[in-house]
C-alpha cells in the first residue's frame, strides 16, 4: 500500500463522462495541501502551495492503445473488464490563479526522487521541495510555472513517489540480478527486486567474474543462501576482489505489467492540461503549455514513453508539447518488460546487457543493418501527429557510458541529420550529473579525482528557450553535438590524449551488441560502431558547448573515470568523471601546458571566463543573470592558481 502524511482528505469532483473503456483519470483524491516553501514569495508571482494526490487509472486491457504493454493481457481486471492502478502525484502550484504561468513542467522522477531543482534551481534537495531553502534560487518558481512529479516505478521505499501495479498472479519466470559490493568482505547480504517463486537453492543460479568480459563462473569459495523470499546472503570467494560482479538468475514471482508507467505518466498530464476523457476535472486550469524533463533514468523513460506512443493519450492528442531528455545517451529503459527492472542501466562494468538500450536510438529516421530492423524514436508520435519538440542533451559521460554517438551517428556509421524538431546539445567535459556546488573529490572505487562541473548553467538557458520554442515557435539555438561530419567524433583508437604525469590514460568504453534477451542471461551479438568526441590538446572534448569552465579551464575535465586496483582495475567507475589541474608550472611529465603559462593572476583567470561566459549568452546558451554564478564559483576554483 501506498503511505501517506494525510493532512486532509478530499476528492476532487467532475462531471461524469461517458469514457467506459478508455484509459483515462478516474479519481484525483488530495491528500495533503497547503503552503510551499514556508510561505516564501517569489517575484511578481508570490506564494507556491503544494498539493500531494493520489492519481487512480483504468484502461481497457483491449484497447489498442496499450497493446504493446508487456502481460497487459495477464493482468486481473475489475468489474467493467478494466486494469486499475495508482500513482502517487506531488505538485508545486502558484497559490494565485492570476499570476501562474501558462506552462506546467512535468519532471518524470528519477527513483522516485526531484532532480530537476538541483539542475535549474540550484537547489540541494532531491526530495520533493518543502522548506524555503528547497527553492534554491527560485529559478523555476521565478517564473510563475506549475511543476509536477508523479510515481511511475513500483518497489520504491514509502518516502519516495511511487505507483502501485495489480500483481500478475500465476506468473512466474527466471529473473536476473547483478551486484557488486565495491567494498571488502567475506559474506555480504544482497536484496532481490521480485520475491523468488522457490526457495530450493538449487532451483537458482550464482556467478562470479572480476570483469565485465571475463566468463560467469561457479567457483569454488562461492555460494549463497535465502534469508527470505527477496533477500539472499552471498558468501564471496577469496580471490575476488571488491569490484567483481555476482550475477544471480532465480525463479522469481509477483511481476507486474511494469509498462503502465508509460499510461500513467500519459495519462495524468492529459488530465491535468484539460483534456477530454477523464471522470474528474482537473485541480489546474490555464495549462497552456506542457514540458517534459528527464534526467538519466527518467531521461531515458521519456525517450521510452515517445517511442512506445504515449505522448498520444486516448483521444489522440499530444501530452508534452515540449521534452528535454538530459542526459539519457542513444538509451530508452528496462521497463515494459516481465520482471522489469527500471533502475537498471548498462555501463561498461556495471549492469552491462540488461535491456534498455536496444535499436532504434536516435530522432531520425535509420536502418540498423545489424538486425535488419528500420525506425526512430518519434515513429510511434510521427503516425499520430502528436511528436513533442525535442531538446535532447548529454554531458561527456553519455559518450563514454551510453554510447551517445548512435544519436548523431547511424548503426552504419553515417552522420545524421535530426529533424527541425529536434535539438542536439553536448555539455563539453561536463560528468554525468552534479549540482552547482559539486566539489572534485577522491571516491573509493575510482583511481582519480572526480569531475565537479554541473550543466546547470546551460540547462538553465534551454530551458528558457524551450519554453519559448513551444509557446513561441521561437527557434532555439541550433544543435551543437559532435558529428562525425567535422570530425568531432572520433574513433576510440584514434583518440589523442595528453600525457599527465608521465602516463596516457587509456579508457575503456561501454561497447553495444545486439542482444538475444530471451534467456538468461542474455545472448550477445555483432556489436556496433560507436565513437567519442575528439579533444584538444589540454584533454578537453570538442564538438559542444564549452562551458565557461572548459573554455577558460584550469585542468582536464572527462567524463571517464577508472576503478583503481582492488575494485576492478581499469574498467570504467560508473558515472564519476575525472578532473586533473593542470601543473602550476611547466612538467617535463605532462604534455598540457601549465597554469603559470596560460593565467599571469587569479584577475586574468576570471576575465578568462567571464570573456567565455558572455560568449555563450551570446550563442544563447547561458542566460545573463547566471554569469554572476559563473564568476563566484571561479572565484572559489581560483585556489588552484596560488
Amino acid at each position: 500500500m501506498l503511505k501517506y502524511l494525510i493532512l486532509i482528505s478530499a476528492t476532487l469532483a467532475g462531471a461524469l463522462l461517458s469514457s467506459s473503456g478508455l484509459a483515462r483519470v478516474t479519481g484525483f483524491e488530495v491528500k495533503a495541501t497547503g503552503p510551499a516553501f514556508e510561505g516564501k514569495t517569489f517575484g511578481s508571482v508570490g506564494a507556491y502551495k503544494r498539493i500531494d494526490a493520489i492519481a487512480s487509472f483504468a484502461v481497457d486491457s483491449k484497447s489498442p492503445r496499450v497493446a504493446g504493454i508487456v502481460d497487459i493481457d495477464k493482468a486481473p481486471v475489475n468489474g467493467s473488464g478494466e486494469v486499475v492502478f495508482r500513482a502517487e502525484v506531488s505538485m508545486l502550484v502558484p497559490a494565485d490563479p492570476a499570476r501562474r504561468s501558462p506552462f506546467l513542467l512535468y519532471e518524470v522522477p528519477n527513483r522516485g526522487r526531484n532532480l530537476s531543482f538541483m539542475l535549474l534551481n540550484r537547489s540541494g534537495t532531491t526530495d520533493v521541495p518543502a522548506t524555503a531553502a528547497d527553492a534554491g534560487d527560485g529559478f523555476l518558481l521565478d517564473r510563475g510555472d506549475t511543476i509536477v512529479w508523479s510515481g511511475w516505478q513500483t518497489h520504491l521505499p514509502d518516502n519516495l513517489l511511487n505507483m502501485e501495479l495489480p500483481t500478475l498472479d500465476g506468473i512466474t519466470g527466471e529473473s536476473r540480478e547483478q551486484f557488486i559490493f565495491d567494498e571488502p568482505g567475506a559474506v555480504s547480504s544482497a536484496v532481490l527486486t521480485y520475491a523468488a517463486a522457490d526457495l530450493d537453492p538449487s532451483k537458482a543460479r550464482l556467478t562470479v567474474r572480476a570483469r565485465e568480459s571475463d566468463q560467469p563462473e561457479q567457483k569454488a569459495g562461492l555460494s549463497f543462501r535465502y534469508l527470505g523470499p527477496t533477500e539472499i546472503e552471498i558468501t564471496r570467494p577469496a580471490d575476488m576482489d571488491a569490484g567483481a560482479i555476482y550475477e544471480f538468475i532465480y525463479p522469481a514471482k509477483d511481476a507486474v505489467p511494469a509498462g503502465l508507467a508509460f499510461v500513467a505518466t500519459s495519462d495524468l498530464v492529459s488530465f491535468l492540461r484539460g483534456s477530454h476523457g477523464h471522470e474528474v476535472q482537473s485541480p489546474l486550469d490555464g495549462v497552456e503549455h506542457t514540458i517534459a524533463l528527464g534526467v538519466s533514468q527518467s531521461g531515458r523513460f521519456l525517450r521510452d514513453l515517445v517511442y512506445h506512443g504515449f505522448n498520444a493519450d486516448e483521444a489522440g492528442k499530444r501530452v508534452f508539447d515540449g521534452a528535454i531528455p538530459h542526459i539519457a545517451g542513444s538509451r530508452k529503459t528496462f521497463t515494459n518488460f516481465r520482471f522489469a527492472q527500471p533502475g537498471r542501466y548498462s555501463r561498461q562494468h556495471e549492469d552491462h546487457d540488461y535491456p534498455g538500450d536496444q535499436f532504434p536510438f536516435t530522432y531520425a529516421e535509420t536502418t540498423d543493418p545489424l538486425t535488419g530492423e528500420s525506425g526512430s524514436i518519434l515513429s510511434a508520435c510521427r503516425a499520430t501527429a502528436t511528436c513533442p519538440k525535442i531538446m535532447h542533451t548529454d554531458t561527456s559521460t553519455e559518450f563514454w557510458q551510453a554510447r551517445a554517438s548512435l544519436v548523431t551517428t547511424s548503426p552504419a556509421g553515417e552522420p545524421l541529420e535530426m529533424p527541425d524538431d529536434v535539438r542536439l546539445y553536448f555539455i563539453a567535459g561536463a560528468p554525468h550529473f552534479n549540482g552547482w556546488s559539486a566539489q572534485s573529490k577522491e571516491e573509493a572505487a575510482c583511481a582519480f579525482p572526480t569531475n565537479p562541473l554541473s550543466a546547470a548553467p546551460v540547462m538553465r538557458a534551454l530551458y528558457v528557450a524551450l519554453a519559448n520554442w513551444v509557446s513561441e515557435d521561437k527557434a532555439p539555438p541550433a544543435s551543437r553535438y559532435p558529428s562525425l561530419t567535422d570530425a568531432t567524433l572520433v574513433r576510440l583508437e584514434d583518440l589523442k590524449l595528453p600525457r599527465i604525469g608521465g602516463e596516457v590514460a587509456r579508457p575503456v568504453f561501454n561497447e553495444l551488441r545486439v542482444m538475444d534477451h530471451s534467456s538468461q542471461p542474455p545472448v550477445r551479438g555483432k556489436a556496433y560502431p560507436v565513437s567519442v568526441p575528439a579533444l584538444d590538446d589540454d584533454g578537453n572534448p570538442l564538438g559542444g558547448i564549452r562551458m565557461a569552465n572548459v573554455e577558460a579551464p584550469l585542468g582536464t575535465y572527462a567524463g571517464w573515470n577508472l576503478r583503481r586496483e582492488g575494485f576492478a582495475e581499469g574498467e570504467l567507475c560508473s558515472l564519476a568523471g575525472t578532473f586533473i589541474p593542470f601543473p602550476k608550472e611547466p612538467n617535463a611529465t605532462d604534455d598540457r601546458k601549465s597554469l603559470g603559462e596560460r593565467y599571469p593572476d587569479e584577475e586574468a583567470y576570471l576575465m578568462a571566463v567571464k570573456t567565455a561566459a558572455e560568449a555563450l549568452v551570446a550563442d544563447g546558451f547561458m542566460l545573463p543573470e547566471d554569469v554572476g554564478y559563473v564568476l563566484d564559483r571561479a572565484r572559489e576554483d581560483a585556489a588552484l592558481l596560488r
